[in-house]
């Protein structure tokens, strides 16, 4: 796998919030995983915080649409799971103090 892309492709996921909760969806733990083939194409997959959330439809575009625009990077795809459900404890604990769960 491509360390340094990968590293690059969370940089860029840390730029994208959550609109109802003030941290980045890779440090709340909505990020699964990131695969990165041979060719540069990534696959994410991730989940919201809810199946109801109200960016169901427009977070994973922006997530494509963000991870697309690095150079290095040939397609992007994003893949929604709610397997496992997510959870608090699936925070990083930078997150978990940002919002007073710590």
């Amino acid at each position: 796998m491509n360390i340094k892309l990968e590293n690059t492709i969370i940089n860029v996921l840390k730029t994208i919030f959550d609109p109802e909760i003030p941290v980045d969806i890779y440090e709340l733990g909505l990020i699964y995983g990131i695969d990165i083939d041979e060719k540069n194409n990534v696959k994410i997959s991730m989940t919201l915080t809810s199946p109801s959330c109200p960016v169901a439809e427009s977070l994973p575009a922006e997530v494509e649409e963000k991870v697309r625009g690095i150079q290095e990077v040939e397609t992007a795809s994003v893949e929604i799971t709610f397997e496992p459900p997510w959870e608090k404890d699936m925070m990083s604990e930078e997150a978990q103090l940002e919002l007073g769960f710590l």
